[in-house]
């Protein structure tokens, strides 16, 4: 029987299993994950935004980053601790849409923040004496609002066209709301939500990607060229960088094979794990990773801990 997703009034999610009384451990370990992430990425918004010493388009565009990680977990965590405690595994349309635009807005401003910061080190260790001039207050304003507008833009019209198809089911085969798990449920036709897929994940992904290793190749030559200071100056800012990106990269990369192909020899618990990893495991790396490995950071925090 067709329905018109209007008529969808909640999905279910099929990976949830019972776990008994394990579920209050479960619900401890995530809590506590979401305390660290909210804790950590707000100690270091607060250090950034209170010194005037750390005012600077590096130290702004890793406060952007660090709202973003604030934004992305919670899209995902206080509803995996719902579901933890529940006995019934559903999300209303609604809720479900919301956390798409969450999630998927979160991983554009991820990928977006971190090109935008592979940017500023390319300036910063190619164009020492002329980064003042490059990198004015405008050009940095811009840079810090454009991500989020163009993630909330495109995650919007992402939205708008998967709430008009008509479903065959309501059964969503994740922990959590994705587009593609309510596009597999689609009688209607889907070749538009594909293509823009597709489109939005080569803008999303690929295209800041290429952009990161543009400029990290670029200050590779400047640094085999350079002075031992140089070189010593680039590890210690773009090696937090690389680490992030290499990080996120993994588990989005996962997620989407896993949304687009079967994965029948991975076991669906670690399934379930390597899927939430770029929602879970990123917003806590990200600032323990800057927070220990720039010198700046770190000297405030000891002082203030």
């Amino acid at each position: 029987m067709m329905m018109n997703s209007t008529q969808v009034v909640y999905f279910t999610l099929s990976p949830y299993f019972d776990t008994g009384d394990l579920k209050y451990l479960y619900f401890i370990i995530i809590m506590s994950l979401y305390v660290l992430i909210v804790g950590s990425n707000l100690l270091l918004i607060v250090v950034i935004c209170v010194n005037r010493s750390l005012h600077e388009p590096m130290y702004l565009f890793l406060c952007s980053l660090f709202v973003n990680e604030l934004f992305g977990s919670t899209g995902l965590f206080p509803f995996l601790l719902v579901q933890i405690l529940s006995d019934i595994h559903t999300v209303s349309a609604p809720l479900c849409f919301l956390q798409i635009f969450c999630v998927y807005s979160y991983v554009c401003g991820e990928f977006s923040n971190l090109a935008i910061m592979s940017y500023d080190r390319y300036l910063a260790i190619c164009y020492p004496l002329q980064y003042n001039t490059y990198m004015t207050f405008i050009k940095v304003t811009m840079l810090i609002v454009l991500p989020w507008l163009y993630s909330f833009l495109t995650i919007v019209i992402l939205i708008s066209l998967i709430a008009p198809l008509q479903l065959c089911g309501n059964i969503i085969d994740k922990v959590y709301c994705l587009n593609y798990s309510i596009v597999k449920l689609a009688c209607s036709e889907t070749r538009v939500n594909n293509i823009y897929g597709l489109i939005i994940t080569f803008l999303t992904v690929f295209l800041p990607v290429s952009v990161i290793i543009y400029t990290y190749v670029r200050i590779l030559k400047v640094c085999f060229s350079g002075s031992k200071q140089t070189r010593q100056k680039a590890v210690s800012t773009c090696t937090p960088h690389l680490a992030s990106l290499l990080n996120f990269s993994f588990g989005v990369c996962f997620e989407i094979l896993q949304s687009r192909f079967e994965m029948k020899g991975v076991h669906s618990v670690m399934k379930i794990v390597l899927s939430l990893y770029f929602l879970t495991c990123q917003p806590l790396f990200s600032p323990v990773m800057y927070g220990l490995k720039m010198s700046k950071i770190r000297s405030i925090c000891k002082s203030l801990l």
